[in-house]
């Protein structure tokens, strides 16, 4: 990173890292509990405050309320009627969403689907398109439209239990949208509107053409990092990290979360600051003994005979000598005279 005439530059020795994490965990404390923010519907809910700190730098590969923010196109934004029929096609509709009731055949071993028309008017979508959808996805299968209703026969005579495993099928396949996108909410941005997300699927969202995919994110660091890689996982873990602390009203420096994410994506994948992650990973024995589990960590060293060559501020604290930091880096030489013998 470039540094101009006014920028600070840290000292060599200085203890950043320690630093840092006092920089994050004092506010920290001040944080609330609070787990959910209502986002203007009272079923789409976001995990804010302390418990999402905690998932970020623990890299839990499932986030508790995984959502999206999706940007339009420039050159679609600001058409309200566009915008909500890109909404309206990325929620996941499956068939049990479109049904008003469903009978099982159990003489000829067919089940009739009576569709709800009001639902299938609020989310504009045929009969025809849900026979297409559903033939392309439950197999073996005949499909034959009558008025509002669906009368799907398996291909293979089934027994009655396989029946009614066959109905549970065919109402939890999805017809439409985005598969793990559940709710959909556009709102206003600036002169443009924005569509906000309950769940996230990332790559066939960005396939989208209305989408702009330069823009679009996702809460979930580890679908970033396979879809767009470590350098944008990375970016991820600062902006969901400074954007949590913001929401809460307080003011850390971002170069203590950029330090934070540096040492969480250093290897290319992303490590927690767990024992399993960033502490398990360390090349001191000492150092790893020093979090959760020393006696497992102590073990494992004197059985693999390893060394520990006392670079770091943890293990020299534990044996009581100055750790190579701050004061304690440089070390004086004072070079004597011999005298001479007599």
């Amino acid at each position: 990173m470039k540094t101009g005439k006014n920028d600070l530059k840290v000292e060599n020795g200085e203890s950043v890292g320690i630093i840092a994490a006092q920089s994050i965990g004092e506010p920290g404390t001040q944080m609330t509990m609070n787990v959910f923010h209502h986002a203007g519907v009272s079923d789409m809910t976001i995990t804010q405050g302390l418990p999402r700190i905690i998932e970020i730098f623990d890299a839990r590969k499932n986030p508790s309320t995984p959502s999206m923010i999706i940007y339009i196109k420039p050159e679609f934004e600001k058409d309200e009627k566009i915008v909500r029929n890109v909404a309206a096609r990325l929620l996941e509709i499956n068939l049990s969403d479109l049904t008003k009731s469903v009978n099982i055949d159990l003489l000829n071993f067919r089940v009739i689907i009576n569709l709800d028309d009001e639902k299938l008017g609020s989310y504009d979508i045929s009969i025809d398109e849900i026979i297409e959808n559903l033939s392309s996805r439950v197999k073996n299968a005949s499909y034959e439209k009558n008025e509002n209703s669906i009368i799907v026969k398996p291909d293979s005579d089934l027994t009655v239990i396989n029946v009614y495993k066959f109905r549970a099928k065919l109402l939890s396949t999805y017809v439409r949208g985005v598969k793990g996108i559940n709710q959909v909410l556009p709102v206003r941005y600036g002169s443009g509107y924005i569509i906000k997300t309950s769940g996230t699927n990332l790559s066939k969202v960005m396939k989208i053409p209305e989408i702009d995919e330069m823009r679009t994110v996702t809460n979930d660091i580890w679908e970033i990092l396979e879809v767009l890689g470590i350098d944008a996982a990375r970016e991820a873990i600062i902006n969901e990290v400074y954007a949590t602390l913001d929401a809460q009203g307080l003011d850390v420096d971002s170069r203590h979360v950029m330090i934070v994410a540096d040492q969480m994506t250093n290897t290319g994948i992303i490590s927690g600051i767990t024992r399993y992650g960033i502490v398990g990973s360390k090349s001191s024995p000492l150092a790893r003994a020093s979090f959760e589990t020393p006696i497992k960590h102590l073990f494992g060293a004197s059985v693999h005979n390893e060394v520990d060559s006392l670079r770091g501020v943890i293990e020299n604290v534990m044996i009581n000598q100055p750790a190579p930091v701050g004061t304690g880096l440089p070390k004086l030489m004072v070079k004597q005279k011999k005298e001479s013998k007599k």
